[in-house]
């Protein structure tokens, strides 16, 4: 497997073949796929909630979505 520092090694020495402008736009691709990562809260971040809702509530809450989830009252509005 190719570690972090090779990729980055392999990129600059190709971005070193490319004229300033495609290394522009090479750049601009770059920051569009860094935009483009999901916005979020890690899951090592969350595991120290595990166990904090009840089993009870947790079912209550699984009925809930299974009663109410993906279904149209055509009536609401």
């Amino acid at each position: 497997m190719i570690t972090h520092s090779a990729i980055t090694q392999q990129i600059v020495q190709q971005l070193d073949q490319l004229p300033v402008e495609l290394q522009r736009k090479v750049f601009e691709f770059a920051q569009a796929l860094a935009l483009s990562l999901p916005k979020g809260t890690p899951g090592k971040e969350l595991v120290r909630f595990s166990g904090v809702i009840g089993s009870e509530d947790i079912e209550a809450m699984a009925q809930a979505i299974e009663a109410d989830c993906e279904r149209v009252d055509v009536h609401e509005w």
